[in-house]
């Protein structure tokens, strides 16, 4: 007859995957304690047992590791952000609604010298933009990220080391927010390298603005089941660049 609590315990223990462990050891001394309790001799194999409590703390340190701080620093070396260019430059900003706030930069992995809305990938992101009224914003702008394997290839002149090039963009356009697509944009903007689902769904800070991060749209035209998750993040960037104040 086994207590309640050993019997959680053992529940316990098998979701943390040492079912074995604690059953095998923990039944056999309580019977073997209660049965021969007069004897001086009976007690020694107690002793024995007791180590089930050290042991229990052995299987805990292996869980640690699995909340290891991941490494920050390979998430930016080597690519290259290239110059914001506005996307919508003819919107008139007599029509501009005042919720999308002053300006937003959008970052996503791509050559600066293509047009981001061709192609299928380009028609998704020009739909995701304009689902959030910014066609009507001139101040929209899009910063290419270059990867490592082919920045050499497509940086200018004027391109600069991501993070240098990415505070001179901010230091100039004042952006109400920044919406970060993909994991490329997101490891290297915000220096992070956990996996994209835990940057996404919450606010960040970029050298005080806002940013948000989501899926790019070559990532949903491969994942349809993600559109849903995308469009929450976008009405959680549209909300936030409703706060910072608005620049000329």
């Amino acid at each position: 007859m086994n207590m309640p609590l050993d019997a959680r315990q053992r529940a316990m223990l098998q979701e943390m995957g040492v079912r074995v462990w604690w059953p095998a050891q923990a039944d056999t001394p309580v019977v073997a304690a209660a049965a021969a309790s007069p004897v001086v001799a009976a007690q020694p194999p107690p002793a024995k047992e007791s180590p089930p409590p050290p042991a229990q703390s052995r299987a805990r340190p292996p869980q640690a590791p699995a909340a290891a701080a991941p490494d920050p620093a390979p998430a930016s070396l080597g690519w290259v952000l290239h110059p914001p260019r506005a996307l919508f430059p003819g919107a008139d900003p007599q029509h501009t609604p005042s919720a999308l706030g002053a300006c937003w930069l959008v970052v996503t992995e791509g050559s600066p010298h293509d047009d981001p809305f061709a192609g299928d990938a380009g028609r998704l992101l020009c739909n995701m933009l304009h689902a959030l009224q910014l066609h009507r914003h001139p101040r929209v702008y899009l910063c290419a990220l270059s990867p490592p394997a082919t920045a050499t290839a497509t940086a200018t002149a004027d391109a600069d080391p991501a993070d240098k090039a990415l505070a001179q963009a901010i230091a100039r356009l004042h952006p109400s927010v920044l919406l970060l697509l993909g994991r490329g944009a997101a490891h290297t903007v915000l220096q992070r390298s956990v996996p994209l689902g835990q940057l996404r769904g919450q606010a960040h800070s970029v050298a005080g603005v806002p940013a948000v991060v989501t899926y790019d749209a070559p990532y949903l035209l491969r994942a349809p089941h993600a559109k849903p998750g995308a469009w929450a993040d976008l009405c959680l960037a549209r909300s936030l660049a409703q706060t910072p104040t608005t620049s000329a």
